[in-house]
C-alpha cells in the first residue's frame, strides 16, 4: 500500500486549535486501529505538522484527510502528497 502525507500549517489561533486536538488524536488512532500505520506530529518551531499514512490510491487518501478534525474545523491549510519509499 502507498504512503502519504499531508503536511499542514495552522491557520487559526492556539485556543482554537488546540479545542480540536483530542478528536486529531482519536482519529489518528482510528487510522491506526484500521490498518494504515497513521503517524502524526507537529513541527518543534510550531505552526504546522505532518500527517503519514497508507491508502489504496490518492482518492482514499484525499477521503481520508477529508475526515481529519482539524481539516473539518479549517483549523489548517494542506497540501497533500503520495509519498514513494526508496529505502525503508
Amino acid at each position: 500500500m502507498p504512503w502519504f502525507v499531508k503536511i499542514e500549517k495552522g491557520v487559526v489561533d492556539k485556543p482554537t486549535f488546540d479545542r480540536y486536538v483530542p478528536a486529531h488524536v482519536e482519529f489518528v488512532k482510528e487510522l491506526v486501529r484500521q490498518g494504515h500505520r497513521a503517524k502524526s506530529g507537529y513541527w518543534q518551531e510550531r505552526g504546522g505538522g505532518m500527517l503519514l499514512f497508507w491508502a489504496e490510491s490518492l482518492e482514499d487518501a484525499k477521503a481520508i484527510v477529508q475526515r481529519d478534525p482539524l481539516i473539518k474545523n479549517d483549523c489548517v491549510h494542506y497540501e497533500l502528497h503520495e509519498w514513494c519509499v526508496v529505502v525503508e
